[in-house]
């Protein structure tokens, strides 16, 4: 039976020796947004949530995938790194099951950064971990947009998925995503939008089924591809879009409303405005 390893963490005392040394370094803050659903070996609902299936194996997955880019990013000098669990609640990585190198931000907030709380411009880089394809994505494993009932999340023209809007978000703060780790068709999703960013495709659909790697051999392939991502830094962009920020929001049931909001037809949501995370908020309350 082939053994299932995580990412080795440096010992309490080690970490702390690197300390004053790291210290006289310019600092290097990474960004890690950790999602479930591209987890390796990830193929249904009840691998994510619930009290059934196989939720706390994965749970623990996660926080492997997380620890994985936590040492990529330290190996390329970082000097302080931030996890932000993702899903559902954001209540999934315990605590103690992460690199204790990386701080973990946890649980649900109420702003309308979401996946990126926490984000601000002291950041150098923007990671994501376990990210799937936006909703009706064809050949993608538990493709969707932030719940089952967006069918569809447009700025300017552009059908975003998660890890679309995510980088706008990252964007607003002048900080680029270099690295995404998923099933294959996130990772093309996103190079179509950002560029050839860094990533690693774990897993590929097979009708309902994946052919996926090893959880053994994705951390591998994470610590070693944020590695690389990280050091070529300087060459990634910040993704934006141009002002203003028009959203067309269609889901599968309606009746919600929000301030400034308009209903173009069934199902069918439209907002306009200069500043990105007004539309987000937007989003948050129509979806």
């Amino acid at each position: 039976m082939e053994a299932c390893v995580g990412v080795g963490f440096p010992t309490p005392a080690l970490a702390q020796s690197r300390t004053p040394q790291r210290s006289q370094q310019r600092l290097l803050k990474v960004f890690i947004s950790v999602d479930m659903e591209g987890l390796a070996g990830v193929v249904s609902g009840s691998d994510v949530g619930g009290t059934t299936g196989d939720y706390q194996y994965f749970r623990k997955l996660m926080a492997q995938e997380a620890s994985a880019a936590v040492a990529g990013a330290w190996s390329a000098g970082a000097t302080e790194v931030v996890v932000r669990d993702s899903h559902g609640a954001k209540q999934n990585i315990l605590p103690g099951d992460l690199d204790p190198r990386a701080k973990l931000l946890r649980g649900a907030s109420t702003g309308p950064k979401n996946m990126m709380e926490g984000i601000d411009s002291t950041f150098s880089a923007v990671v994501f971990i376990g990210y799937h394809a936006r909703a009706g994505t064809p050949n993608a494993i538990l493709a969707h947009t932030s719940n089952g009932n967006v069918v569809d999340f447009s700025i300017n023209g552009r059908s975003l998925p998660e890890g679309g809007y995510n980088a706008l978000v990252a964007g607003l703060y002048g900080v680029p995503v270099v690295f995404v780790a998923g099933d294959g068709a996130v990772v093309r999703q996103l190079r179509e939008l950002l560029g050839n960013v860094d990533g690693v495709a774990v897993k590929e659909a097979i009708g309902g089924a994946i052919n996926g790697m090893s959880p053994a051999a994705a951390h591998e392939a994470i610590r070693l591809g944020v590695e690389r991502a990280v050091r070529a830094r300087a060459g990634y962009r910040p993704y934006a879009l141009t002002v203003p920020y028009a959203m067309v929001l269609k889901v599968a049931k309606d009746g919600k409303t929000f301030d400034g909001a308009s209903s173009s037809a069934k199902g069918e949501y439209t907002f306009t405005s200069p500043d990105l995370l007004a539309v987000l908020s937007a989003f948050n309350a129509l979806k």
